[in-house]
Parts: C-alpha cells; structure tokens; sequence
C-alpha cells in the first residue's frame, strides 16, 4: 500500500511530460504556459506536504491520508474536463495537493513503524517499487497522447486514484497513535524554523533537494529539446524516459541492501557523486557534439541511478533528526524537495532556445550544489552526535 501511496503523485506528473507540447497547441498557450502544469504541480506538492505533516501528527495518519486521496480523484478528473489552459493549471495544483498526501505520509510511516536504523532500507524498497510507476508513465503517457489525446491519462490518474483510495479504506491501519496538539500558525512557523536552524536537517533536507532538481530540470526540458529541437514526437521521446527510471530504481536496489551495512553518510556521499558524473558527462556529450537522445538520456540515467542511492539515505538521515516531529519533518523536507524543483523548471524554461547547452549546464549547477551541501550535513551530524555521546 506504501508503494501505492507513494507512485499516485510522481505517476500523475509523470504521465503528463509527452504532452506538454500537445496541451498549449490544444489550449491555444505558449509552451512556457503550458509547462506551469509541471511547475505548479510541484508547488502545489510543496504547499500540500507543508500541511500534512501537523495535520498527521495530530488526528493521525490513517484519515488525513484518506482525505488526500479524495481530493486527488476529485482534481484529475477536473483535468480531464478543462476547457481552459487556467482551469487545467487549477486543476493541477489541486490534483498535486491531493496527490502529495501519500509521498509525505508514507514516509512517516516508514518511521513510525521501523525507525531510524531500519527505515533508510526499508525506504529504499519501497521508492525502488515506486519507481515503477514513474518509468512507464512517460512512454505510457506519449502513447495516450498520441492515440486519444492528452485528457486521457488524467481519465487514467482518476480511476487509478479511486481504485488507490479504496482500498486504503478497507485495509490502511493507523501507524501513529500518539496525538500532538495541532499548531497554530504560528506554531508551526516555529517548528519548521526550529528544523531548519538545525544544520543536519538543512544539510541533508538541501542535499536531496538539489539533487531531485536536477531531475525535475529535466523532467521540464527534455520534452521541448526532443519536440522543437530535434522534431521528435510524444511516442518516440516518451519510452526514452524509462532509461531515467531505470537508472533510479537500480540506484534504490543498491541503497536497499547496502544501506545498513555501509551507514546513510557514504551511501549519501556515493549518491552524490554519481549525480554530479552524470551532469559532468551530459554537458560535456552536448557541447562537443549537440543535443541528441543519448547524449542527455543515458547520462541522466547515471544521475537518477545516484538519485536513487542518495536520497533513500538522505530523507532517513533528515526525518530522524528530531523522531517527536517525523511527520513534520517529512513534510518541511517534501516541501524543500518540490519547491528547488519547481525553481529548475522555471530556471530551464527560461534558458530554452536553439541549444540544449544552457539547460545541462544548470543541471550540473545543481547538481554541484548537492554535493556542496552534503558537507553542511556531515558537519551537522557529527555536531549532534557529540553531546548525545558525553551524555551516554
């Protein structure tokens, strides 16, 4: 169930990228308005995860999930049925609002249920099953696109998304069973600043973050180099997507049975490294010889294969900073997490030209400041672990 919670909100992006360029010839919109249905779908994940985390802290996890699930159903099929390219961009945040529910909330209850030493592992299978769903979705997606046009994969989302919240009524149990008292706005102003003055929360919460940019990055570009530039439609570009996945659900296999034996730091480190190889060789492959579907897919599929090393490692590192507020934890960091992301797209749209250059060249930017951040993080832990010592 985990991993259905988890795939319901990067299906639904996912499953739109082929279409972008169809949706703004539909709708009569430029492509950059078009691609708010990307952009603002994240910061409609990172408003939505900011609130979740209080709301499952204090009436549990069980039934705000539910309520999520509800809203996303109602949203995708009010995608499916604008008429307008503002409707659709409403229905959008309404549908990543409702979708987001499960990426915070499962990953609270990985925590809940196993804690600290276990939950990176255990994270990693289920991002790794998760995975699934976000590498057929593109390929899935193009041809939807090419056959009955882009409404169908939110007539796809909406059923998928009822069938999700189903069986979540049936067979969900509550993972949390203490109650915190539901803050005020204030409150929670105070608790997300108390996580973010901690250096190893913001390290890793950072880390991650840059590094998920550089997916989202492309996940904004690759459609209009491989359409406009290289004339390529939703059918042939979309399947090339999978390679991405492929490459993240290898990286999460190898974080789900290395995690516990080599420790989140290393994992962490290894993650980075590889998505900072990876967006090295992508802007070295197309300075020396052009956009082209290998010279930005395969090497993407190295930095998505980090990613998946990585961030397991660095979401478990960043909720157990302070176990009391794993819910709001998860959420303050699914936030971070979507809200740089949304910034690589807006920062991707605006470079887009007749070159694919300037776009992997903030990739590697990102992924740069990945790696920067890490040290802030090790630092931060480190700091934290020497009083917990003394006191032992």
């Amino acid at each position: 169930m985990l991993v259905a919670f988890t795939a319901i909100g990067p299906l639904a992006l996912n499953l739109l990228v082929p279409s972008v360029p169809g949706i703004a010839a539909d709708l009569d919109a430029s492509y950059a308005t078009a691609q708010l249905t990307l952009t603002l779908y994240l910061v409609g994940i990172a408003a939505g995860q900011l609130l979740y985390g209080p709301l499952s802290d204090r009436f549990g996890r069980r039934p705000v999930l539910l309520a999520g699930l509800a809203a996303f159903v109602a949203a995708s099929a009010a995608s499916a049925l604008a008429g307008s390219i503002g409707m659709l961009i409403g229905a959008r945040i309404a549908q990543a609002v409702g979708g987001c529910a499960g990426m915070v909330l499962s990953r609270a209850m990985v925590h809940d249920v196993y804690g600290r030493e276990r939950s990176a592992s255990v994270l990693a299978y289920v991002v790794m099953a998760m995975a699934v769903a976000p590498a057929v979705a593109p390929a899935l997606g193009g041809f939807l696109d090419a056959w009955f046009g882009w409404r169908a994969g939110f007539y796809l989302t909406s059923a998928l998304g009822a069938l999700v919240l189903v069986w979540a009524v049936f067979r969900l149990p509550e993972t949390y069973h203490e109650r915190r008292a539901l803050p005020d706005a204030l409150s929670m102003l105070r608790g997300f600043g108390g996580l973010l003055s901690s250096r190893a929360f913001l390290g890793f919460a950072l880390t991650t973050s840059f590094a998920s940019a550089v997916y989202f990055g492309f996940l904004a570009g690759a459609p209009y180099v491989m359409d406009t530039l290289l004339g390529l439609g939703p059918e042939t570009y979309g399947p090339l997507f999978v390679l991405i996945s492929l490459g993240y659900m290898a990286g999460s296999f190898f974080a789900a049975r290395m995690s516990v034996r080599m420790g989140p730091e290393r994992m962490l480190v290894l993650g980075t490294l590889m998505g900072l190889g990876g967006t090295v060789l992508m802007v070295a492959l197309t300075a020396l010889f052009g956009a082209g579907q290998w010279s930005l897919f395969l090497p993407m599929a190295l930095a998505a294969a980090g990613n998946g090393v990585g961030n397991p490692n660095g979401v478990a590192a960043a909720i157990s900073v302070d176990p009391r507020a794993a819910g709001t934890a998860s959420g303050l960091l699914g936030a971070l997490q979507m809200g740089v992301g949304a910034i690589a797209t807006v920062m991707v749209g605006a470079v887009q030209g007749s070159s694919a250059l300037p776009m992997t060249l903030i990739l590697l930017g990102f992924a740069i400041a990945s790696l920067m951040t890490l040290a802030l993080a090790v630092r931060g832990r480190r700091a934290q672990a020497r009083p917990l010592a003394a006191a032992d």
